[in-house]
């Protein structure tokens, strides 16, 4: 039985299963849904070739997975609170490697489209259900800060190795297999999870608010189809200014009828409670500085130090590997220092990383310009993951797990989402019109020097108002 503590009602028809079975198959979904956002871009230029896509078809292969996942999150995590997490891991995992298939084997380019979409829509039916079945196997406590920094660590892991999974499968297969991994993949923690996961959910089967799964999906959705416009047509071109404004009154109405509803979709007092506000707003703060991190390393090896994609991929392997060691020296340091210490230590390590890449030069070194300093951003970005989650899940009740998961998804995804896009901008405001590396690196520059001054505003923020330690809701 996946038991959480409280007033959830477990669902079980056998033995619970070992905590260690359900965390590594939790972390098997998170890996997929993660990695599925970065492992299709270094695979643009042949799918460009294969299926005829434009430079805009080619934005949209990325922007329709981003889209589908960040605005059907809110809706997967309480759906897995209502109808269960098991059933809404299964569902999600079925959809995301059903979708994944038809991708891999897309004819035209509006069937790739409409297979990364549908991609997008399991995973946010997935991944909330990844944390909430962490958190409700895991009593709370060290064991499960212990838990939550390996569900971390794998999903950061999953944004690492991307690119790298993603060089090596173009070089020696087809970009077609970028898509088709996960098939065989997804359905082997498929199988195991509908053998060995027992159900379990919260209280009743109470309706799902459709308003407000409606009015909520339509304005993130609405948002990230915005936030995705700029690098194409700037801050204040209409095709940007209309739907960041449609999201925000669509967002602004889902919180009207949040206020009003019975039986909410998002409880607003949830908001009241400081572990989960704080801890969620510090997870979109973190996300706008630490998401373009892989993209703009890529970017930058490949363009400006010749880097073809595997080597690109590879040298971002001690990356990927600090962040592992961060998210798993974090729950050894939390007794000791705090979670919001930890937090803190983790984004200033960060953002001395950020300083360091942002010293970059057209002819720098794999040591000096890429390694060391993306250890330092990776190894931040680890530490400070895991207490901001175990913070934001500590501080709802087990009822309102799924729904707390997917709030955590959804903060790091859309804060990801717009500073990738804000820091995409202020690059190509800076290098211009320019292909020269020298330019190039200027602009690349600036955008790691911006990233860190937001690093270290969100480590004041997070210092003075992250709670000291898991509980303390209020």
């Amino acid at each position: 039985m996946l038991q959480a503590s409280g007033t959830s009602t477990s669902v079980t028809r056998r033995p619970a299963p070992p905590a260690w079975l359900v965390v590594t198959l939790a972390c098997a979904g998170q890996f997929l849904v993660v990695l599925d956002i970065s492992v299709v871009n270094v695979a643009l230029p042949s799918v460009r070739t294969g299926l005829g896509l434009d430079a805009q078809g080619l934005q949209w292969v990325v922007n329709a997975y981003a889209i589908a996942f960040a605005g059907f999150m809110l809706l997967g995590g309480r759906a897995g609170d209502l109808y269960g997490r098991k059933r809404m891991f299964l569902v999600g995992l079925g959809l995301f490697t059903a979708a994944s298939l038809a991708g891999g084997l897309a004819q035209e380019g509006w069937q790739l489209l409409l297979a990364r979409a549908v991609q997008g829509l399991g995973a946010a039916v997935l991944a909330p259900s990844t944390l909430t079945l962490v958190t409700s196997a895991v009593p709370e406590g060290a064991a499960r800060a212990r838990a939550i920094a390996t569900w971390t660590a794998v999903g950061a892991g999953g944004g690492a190795a991307g690119g790298f999974v993603g060089g090596v499968l173009v070089d020696s297969l087809s970009w077609r297999w970028v898509l088709l991994i996960n098939v065989p993949v997804g359905a082997v923690v498929l199988a195991a999870a509908a053998l060995w996961l027992t159900e379990s959910r919260a209280g009743d089967r109470r309706r799902l608010d459709l308003p407000g799964a409606v009015l909520v999906t339509a304005g993130l959705g609405t948002l990230a189809y915005g936030i995705s416009q700029t690098e194409a047509e700037g801050w204040t071109a209409p095709a940007t200014v209309v739907p960041l404004t449609t999201g925000l009154l669509l967002v602004a109405g889902f919180l009207v009828v949040e206020a009003r509803a019975k039986e909410p979709l998002m409880p607003l007092r949830l908001l009241r409670l400081r572990a989960v506000a704080s801890a969620n707003v510090a997870m979109f703060v973190s996300g706008a500085a630490m998401f373009c991190m892989w993209y703009l390393m890529t970017l930058y090896a490949q363009n400006v130090l010749g880097y073809s994609p595997l080597e690109a991929g590879l040298s971002l392997v001690p990356s990927s590997l600090a962040v592992v060691l961060g998210s798993k020296l974090a729950p050894l340091l939390m007794p000791a220092l705090g979670p919001r210490t930890v937090a803190v230590l983790g984004t200033l390590v960060a953002t001395a990383g950020f300083g360091w890449q942002s010293t970059m030069t057209a002819d720098g070194t794999f040591l000096t310009s890429i390694m060391f300093p993306g250890i330092l951003m990776m190894l931040g970005g680890g530490l400070a993951g895991t207490p901001l989650a175990a913070l934001a899940t500590s501080g709802a009740a087990p009822q309102e797990a799924g729904l707390v998961s997917g709030l955590v998804n959804t903060s790091r995804t859309m804060g990801g989402s717009l500073g990738l896009a804000i820091m995409s901008t202020i690059a190509a405001a800076r290098t211009g019109d320019s292909t020269a590396p020298e330019a190039l690196t200027e602009g690349y520059a600036l955008a790691f020097r911006t990233g860190a001054v937001v690093l270290a505003a969100g480590a004041v923020m997070m210092w003075l108002w992250l709670p000291r330690k898991e509980g303390a809701a209020h």
